[in-house]
């Protein structure tokens, strides 16, 4: 549900948009963004076209126009390990423009083919489109659709805080918590926020961010976080509300 600030109000309002990544990966990552949509602050999802629970994830979409739904570009996994990135798996070289290109076309297609629509937002698996040529291919597409990218929108600033890892993987529960929701809210700026979470329940192994879900999922569905937002005055919104 979304709040309209109060007319006439002199404070600049801030707006949330609660975006779950990994939408479509499997089974138990559906399991917990649709429990965190229905009963939580989840407004919005990127779904991952390429894996087993994408069909799955799409048809639920389809059915639920309110989740504004955005494709989550997946051009691989990486792990930190013997101090260094190693990848989990490649879909394609990152540095390969040509390649990458033609991936995000399929991808693309496929996001279409799954929804019957285009995406509402862009984003990537593990933040690639950060580096190029991905984030220049991106900007291309979403200029073409008139939708916002990630982290490259003058629309939307992105907020990746709520994470339960650390940037190198090793594990941060303490960034997962209600509290840590809390002082999220309390630095928001004025205007729209998107902010990334991953929820997840019973997920399947075989995924690097797998018992954290759980926990996500229990903080964006307790009545505590909800109360916060109201009580910082925050409104809920989705990428719905940016089209156009």
């Amino acid at each position: 549900m979304t709040h309209r600030p109060p007319a006439g109000s002199a404070t600049p309002a801030r707006y949330l948009i609660v975006n779950a990544d990994d939408f479509g990966q499997c089974r138990g990552i559906n399991r917990g963004v649709i429990r965190a949509f229905e009963r939580g602050l989840v407004t919005s999802a990127s779904l991952m076209v390429r894996w087993p629970a994408a069909a799955e994830a799409a048809d639920y979409a389809r059915a639920h126009p309110r989740l504004s739904l955005g494709l989550h570009l997946d051009l691989g996994e990486w792990i930190y390990q013997d101090d260094s990135w190693r990848p989990r798996y490649e879909v394609v070289e990152t540095d390969d423009r040509e390649a990458v290109g033609a991936e995000l076309d399929r991808q693309l297609t496929a996001f279409r083919r799954l929804t019957g629509r285009n995406p509402t937002h862009l984003d990537s698996h593990q933040h690639a489109h950060r580096s190029e040529p991905v984030g220049s291919l991106v900007l291309a597409i979403a200029a073409e659709l008139g939708i916002p990218v990630r982290e490259r929108s003058d629309r939307v600033r992105y907020c990746g805080a709520f994470y339960g890892q650390s940037g190198k993987g090793d594990p941060y529960p303490e960034g997962i918590t209600g509290d840590a929701f809390r002082t999220i809210l309390d630095g928001l700026p004025a205007g729209y926020t998107e902010l990334g979470c991953h929820p997840g329940l019973e997920v399947e192994a075989g995924t690097g961010y797998r018992v954290e879900r759980a926990h996500e999922v229990a903080v964006l569905c307790h009545p505590s976080t909800r109360a916060a937002l109201d009580e910082a005055g925050i409104f809920l919104r989705s990428f719905h509300d940016l089209a156009g």
